[in-house]
């Protein structure tokens, strides 16, 4: 490590210090001006001004103070009083945080911390491709995922609007409610959608999952002819733009439908059911494919083997042997087939009818016909559901890289 580190702690040259971060508030005011209305040009001087007073303060730093603690606490005490000028508790926050990882930023730049843990012999050129590209990924996730961290906080809006209230940005209790919740556990539109979701999601995740596990086994034995072929048809669904497959599966089901109800007498509201749950199992077959075919690559086949040889039959085989090992990849690919059918839209405006109205049909409703702001705590709802089932299908990942040798226990 002593080569790695050798370097770091020794300043750069002052003028280096100051153009890197006049040129980072730069940037960054230049992303602000072309997210706002305004574009550059009305916003230059002061995108310039920012840069300036970003550089005077940068010299004052470096110049006080030796190490980054103490102008750290200095930093986030004046952001804290220009906040608190402002009239605003979440301007003295933002202030606060502002200031700290200004004053970190000057440091981490100036004492050459960001050659921390990199080999010694990386260029310059190297080394700023080896922050670039991590800034790339972090803009990118950035643009991602700010939507999500904006709906989560206006859902809690004490008022009927989509948007932030002065009381909110005050951090005033007075702004925040929880009556959009309420609403949806309350209001009966709401609670028959929610139902009729947690109806058709699970069906047609067990169809899924078992057409799609048996599809993937078939698939990855090697004398099965024209597998490339079969596999590319299975899980077209998931390629092939929704409007086509929802349009393909409105005249499909159509006919299906007429002959259950016409035929076998079948209640138009279970046919509705059926055809519904048939459209989102199509959908959800490709992701069980996938992630099974994933889990068959690592998958030592000396083991059905040695059980047939010990007298086992097939289905024995692959209940006691071969579905235990490949469990994970198909309660992965159970979780993406149950997450399409519980957040699809456009399949089921087009097959299925007003009884089974889901929770995303009724949020389009909403939206469309009838804003309400419950369509945030709805969405926020989501978010916690999907965030939690992705976090069961990275600890299953890892479960099955462990089962596979690999990753160490």
């Amino acid at each position: 490590m002593a080569d790695k580190l050798s370097n770091v702690g020794v300043p750069v040259s002052l003028p280096f210090t100051l153009s890197l971060v006049g040129l980072i508030v730069a940037a960054v005011g230049i992303v602000a001006a072309l997210s706002g209305e305004s574009g550059v040009s009305e916003n230059l001087n002061i995108v310039l001004a920012g840069s300036i007073l970003a550089i005077g303060f940068a010299f004052a730093l470096v110049s006080l103070f030796d190490t980054s603690r103490p102008a750290m606490i200095v930093s986030a005490l004046l952001g804290a009083m220009i906040g608190l000028s402002l009239g605003s508790l979440g301007g003295a926050v933002f202030g606060i945080l502002s200031g700290i990882i200004a004053a970190y930023i000057v440091f981490w730049v100036h004492y050459r911390q960001y050659r921390r843990g990199l080999p010694a012999y990386l260029t310059s050129n190297q080394v700023l491709w080896h922050y670039g590209f991590r800034v790339i990924c972090g803009a990118v996730f950035v643009f991602l995922i700010t939507p999500i961290l904006v709906v989560i906080p206006l859902s809690f809006n004490a008022q009927n609007f989509f948007t932030f209230t002065p009381e909110m940005l005050r951090f005033d209790p007075a702004g925040y409610s929880l009556k959009h919740y309420q609403d949806f556990f309350t209001n009966n539109e709401w609670q028959r959608s929610f139902k009729n979701s947690l109806i058709i999601a699970p069906i047609a995740t067990v169809i899924s999952v078992s057409l799609g596990t048996l599809a993937a086994i078939g698939l990855s034995q090697s004398h099965v002819p024209a597998r490339r072929a079969i596999m590319a048809i299975l899980i077209s669904p998931m390629i092939v733009p929704l409007i086509i497959s929802a349009t393909g599966m409105f005249f499909f089901y159509s006919d299906i439908g007429n002959w259950l109800e016409g035929t076998l007498g079948l209640p138009k509201n279970l046919v509705g059911y059926i055809k519904v749950i048939l459209a989102h199992a199509v959908l959800g077959i490709p992701f069980v494919i996938i992630t099974v075919t994933a889990t068959l690559v690592g998958f030592d086949r000396s083991l059905t083997r040695a059980a047939a040889n010990m007298g086992a039959n097939p289905v024995t085989t692959f209940f006691k042997v071969q579905m235990p090992l490949i469990m994970p990849g198909v309660i992965s690919g159970a979780l993406f087939a149950f997450i399409t059918s519980f957040d699809e839209v456009v399949v089921v405006l087009f097959v299925g009818s007003a009884s089974q109205k889901t929770l995303p049909w009724q949020m389009f409703i909403g939206l469309r016909e009838q804003i309400s702001p419950t369509i945030l705590a709805v969405a926020t709802i989501l978010v916690v559901i999907s965030i939690a089932l992705l976090t069961v299908v990275e600890l299953l990942r890892r479960r099955s890289e462990r089962l596979r040798g690999l990753s160490p226990g």
